[in-house]
């Protein structure tokens, strides 16, 4: 029965899942409407984010074990329970105002939800695709980079109309159906399975095939496996620092209006979310590790020359190029944890590759406001990035060498058929 699944309505199925809890960065919406209704700070309102931010990466890195045993359908309807409950039971918490309570369903129940949901379809698709990796995980987490650009217009509209309890309400009952029948429809393709027309010998050949098949444990005790965590971790901090400050360094640097500011914000999330799917269906052309190299070259020449760019529309052309790239760094990192891992454990060893972006949510945000408040001044932030980013472009260049000379040892190390 399962070779009759349709591998395009799996990727669909993916997408369904991470557009809903994609809606997690349209979270801001809420923030005006509770601190004037609620009487809540702007820092109380926030703290939730974070909260759940850091449970999603928690819950990806120690779940990934749990995903891998139960698979992507219980998993994700797990993940469905948890996200949409944590949404409706937060409608209760903003209409009674307990704010611990918001907390706790929103930031804790849901964060755990946003984990397990993100990893859940990410191992099944790059099995349903081997041929093109790149693409399949691309597409579902652009669902989670585009989420926001649904959830925002209709939580506002719904905050406006009906009031954020409502909001809660609707959402997360919309959520709950949306993520329980892409979950209900994903499963691992048969064992052996491949596309018609694919040949995995021929991958090896074009070295673009799997290095070896690890386990998270084997994969932790590899240099490469701390090279691709320092390259997330440097191109998240770097896009994440721009996104938390984007709108006042707009205003500050190229001398945009508030109003122009906030536009250019919405289409950052436009190219965040285009980003994911446009490089990472390039990656499986290039490979991934090229790629990651190409990324950290442009974000260098953007970096220094943002200290000196006053232009607001080459300011925000600069913008939009590396939050394509934060975007893009996600959305490849599936497709090159198999290249470099296989397909034996990918979720256990995406939730361990995760922390890199519990760690750098935290980094590059603090970062940036110290130094703003102690030069007044972005451009400190800019050099010391610069400098950060230069080590990720050495980190990817090592990686490239390092996986052409395993591959080469590899070859010899197999006997001689003749």
């Amino acid at each position: 029965m399962e070779t009759k699944k349709n591998r395009w309505l799996i990727a669909l199925s993916a997408v369904a899942m991470h557009l809903s809890i994609g809606s997690v960065y349209a979270y801001s919406v809420y923030k005006t409407p509770m601190t004037e209704e609620l009487g809540w700070s702007g820092t109380d309102v926030a703290l939730a984010f974070t909260i759940a931010i850091f449970f999603l990466g928690l819950t990806a890195a120690f779940m990934g074990k749990f995903v891998e045993k139960r698979g992507p359908r219980t998993s994700g309807l797990i993940a469905a329970v948890l996200f949409s409950g944590g949404m409706l039971l937060t409608g209760l918490m903003v209409q009674f105002e307990w704010l611990w309570g918001f907390y706790i369903t929103y930031g804790v129940i849901g964060g755990i939800g946003l984990g397990i949901g993100y990893i859940a379809p990410v191992s099944t698709l790059v099995k349903w695709f081997p041929d093109r990796r790149g693409l399949a995980t691309g597409m579902a987490v652009f669902g989670f980079g585009a989420g926001a650009l649904i959830a925002g217009p209709t939580a506002e509209f719904l905050n406006n109309t009906l009031g954020i309890h409502w909001s809660f309400y609707i959402l997360g009952a919309c959520y709950l159906v949306l993520m329980a029948l892409g979950a209900s429809y994903i499963t691992p393709p048969p064992k052996d399975w491949k596309p018609e027309g694919y040949n995995p010998d021929e991958e090896d050949d074009k070295n673009t095939g799997d290095l070896d098949q690890m386990t998270r444990g084997e994969a932790v005790k590899t240099a490469r496996f701390w090279m691709l965590w320092w390259m997330m971790f440097i191109n998240i901090s770097a896009g994440i620092m721009l996104i938390s400050v984007a709108s006042p360094m707009a205003q500050e640097k190229a001398g945009m209006t508030e109003a122009a500011a906030a536009t250019m914000v919405g289409i950052m999330g436009l190219f965040n979310g285009g980003g994911r799917l446009v490089w990472a269906f390039l990656s499986d052309y290039i490979t991934r590790a090229y790629t990651y190299i190409i990324f950290f070259t442009i974000q260098l020449v953007l970096f220094f020359s943002l200290i000196n760019i006053t232009d607001s529309l080459l300011f925000q052309a600069s913008m939009f190029l590396i939050v394509s790239i934060y975007g893009g760094g996600f959305s490849n990192l599936p497709a090159f944890i198999g290249d470099l891992f296989g397909t034996k454990q990918l979720s256990a060893i995406h939730g361990y590759l995760l922390t890199a972006w519990a760690a750098a949510g935290v980094v590059g945000p603090m970062v940036v406001s110290y130094i703003r408040e102690t030069t007044n001044s972005y451009d400190a932030t800019f050099i010391i990035f610069g400098i950060l980013i230069a080590t990720a472009f050495l980190t990817a260049i090592a990686m490239k060498i390092l996986i052409v000379r395993y591959r080469k040892s590899k070859a010899e190390a197999e006997p001689n058929p003749t």
